[in-house]
């Protein structure tokens, strides 16, 4: 919640906008919205390509399902690099702005989503491992992981703005990176009708993320710094800190 009383679009960060407006929103067909939100580029052609490389290869289990969604998942990609792995179940929203390095692994059942209008999208550098079930989401964010990082199983990582996680960083199982927000100064209306805006999160370099760990909008942490696990971090915590409990504060250096 932090920066929760500023006014609705503080710093200068634009709205960010519920995915139920643009599904139900008139004048669009229901093919074009599904392309918007889905697809990401307009146009026939993009859509049938996009559909059939995954009615082809999505849910196809075993090595047959690993060699399709090799040989053609980077064919909707912005860029991949060579050995890139997606495991079974592998959704891709808006690919044209998913960017991979070499030797990437994305596991099972993972949800990698671009989707934004103005936005870059997702960077991830070569050596990087995504934990079956983890979610990489951007509300027009940009998301980047650095060479090497390993996000672990049931992971989150969210970004309406920017979010930077480092070279070498350890995320462990069920951390969640939220980079985003809402206002609640209005006692008058819902959280949900008040703006909702991102001031970006970043991760230095070799940090760990112990299990469990929620980092909040807003916050940066230092190179080689330690969060505990179960931590809930609302404040920035410096290089080679270790910082525990709920919220976080540093108990130690190393």
């Amino acid at each position: 919640m932090a920066g929760s009383e500023s006014p609705p679009g503080a710093a200068g960060q634009p709205a960010i906008s519920r995915a139920q407006d643009d599904l139900f929103a008139t004048g669009q067909s229901a093919r074009q919205k599904y392309s918007a939100l889905v697809v990401g580029r307009p146009g026939l052609g993009a859509l049938l390509k996009y559909e059939l490389i995954v009615t082809l290869a999505q849910a196809l289990p075993g090595a047959l399902g690993l060699a399709l969604r090799k040989a053609l998942y980077p064919k909707l990609l912005g860029s991949c690099g060579r050995n890139v792995v997606f495991g079974q179940n592998v959704v891709l929203r808006h690919p044209h702005k998913i960017h991979l390095g070499e030797n990437v692994v994305i596991d099972d059942n993972c949800l990698v989503d671009a989707k934004g209008t103005t936005n870059r999208g997702i960077t991830v550098g070569s050596g990087v491992f995504v934990g079956r079930n983890s979610i990489l989401s951007c509300k027009n964010g940009d998301i980047t992981l650095g060479r090497g990082a390993n996000v672990g199983f049931n992971c989150e990582i969210f970004s309406a703005g920017s979010v930077t996680i480092g070279a070498d960083v350890l995320v462990a199982a069920y951390v969640y990176v939220i980079g985003g927000d809402h206002h609640f100064a209005d006692p008058t209306k819902s959280v949900l009708d008040q703006a909702r805006v991102s001031r970006g999160v970043s991760v230095g370099a070799g940090a760990w993320l112990g299990a469990g760990a929620k980092i909040l909008d807003g916050v940066a942490i230092g190179e080689h710094a330690i969060i505990g696990a179960g931590a809930v971090v609302r404040d920035d915590v410096p290089a080679r800190a270790v910082a525990v409990g709920i919220p976080a504060r540093v108990v130690s250096t190393r």
